[in-house]
């Protein structure tokens, strides 16, 4: 798809619906951070590639294929731009309540995450449900049980 923010909600609709793929379960716990968790790493990720990678350019291209597994996703994202040392991003000052700059520090908060810089660039996020705790709306009302 073309690098742009406009087509964003096409790939987090995408990867919305790859993270119920993870599970045989419908519902199983965890699964609602888990997707909040994904799609927030994903669409943090496809910013800073059309912002930052195509920055100045709307003829980028974002090559996304996602992977999944019982209780794992992988998202990997592929772009034709300017490449970026993901190690000498610096861990933003969250005391200053900084306006930008958060991409990363939210990507690696949610995912586990690897990346090769080159023709193309490759960034893979990935993440395990196994390791979720299970959601608030999982365990019910407090109020609610035995008296």
């Amino acid at each position: 798809m073309l690098g742009l923010l406009e087509h964003r909600d096409v790939a987090l609709r995408a990867v919305s619906a790859a993270c119920k793929l993870v599970s045989r379960r419908p519902q199983p716990p965890g699964l609602n951070d888990f997707r909040m968790h994904v799609v927030s790493a994903v669409g943090e990720a496809f910013n800073n590639i059309v912002l930052h990678s195509y920055a100045g350019r709307d003829d980028g291209v974002i090559e996304m294929e996602i992977r999944t597994d019982p209780d794992l996703i992988t998202v990997e994202l592929r772009d034709y731009g300017e490449s970026f040392d993901l190690d000498a991003v610096a861990t933003p000052d969250l005391d200053l309540l900084p306006e930008s700059g958060l991409g990363i520090f939210i990507i690696k908060a949610f995912m586990s995450i690897r990346y090769r810089p080159g023709r193309p660039n490759v960034l893979t996020l990935s993440k395990s449900l196994a390791n979720e705790p299970a959601d608030s709306s999982a365990r019910g009302n407090p109020s609610e049980g035995d008296s």
